[in-house]
């Protein structure tokens, strides 16, 4: 019975491996100088940033089954599955890190606009 779990924690390891390659990470927009931007930029700006999260999001919920038969596989103790999930979960946080950081730098653009074009 315990060769069967095995057998099959593994094939749902390999297997997502496998998706790992259809999750394609999407590339953060370039964003505005909000200092010398003009509304038309910003908005602009302000759709790429939303287009980047909404495929962002995408690529996360790809990445998630990935992680969770890695995780099984892990917790199963097959080799090398450890790792796996390790590296999978570094992809993901990578991930989120770059959604916070274009949010952070659309932010400071947002800033910069408003301080350029003061009401």
């Amino acid at each position: 019975m315990k060769l069967i779990k095995f057998a099959i924690a593994g094939l749902a390891l390999s297997s997502t491996v496998s998706l790992a390659s259809d999750c394609q990470a999407p590339t953060k927009p370039t964003l505005p100088d909000g200092a010398s931007a003009g509304m038309e930029q910003m908005l602009e700006g302000q759709k790429a940033v939303k287009a980047f999260q909404s495929s962002l999001m995408e690529y996360l919920k790809c990445l998630e089954p990935e992680m969770t038969a890695a995780q099984t596989a892990a917790e199963a103790g097959t080799e090398g599955a450890a790792d796996t999930y390790k590296s999978i979960e570094e992809t993901y946080n990578a991930g989120v890190s770059m959604e916070e950081e274009v949010a952070g730098e659309f932010n400071t653009a947002i800033r910069e606009y408003k301080a350029a074009n003061p009401s």
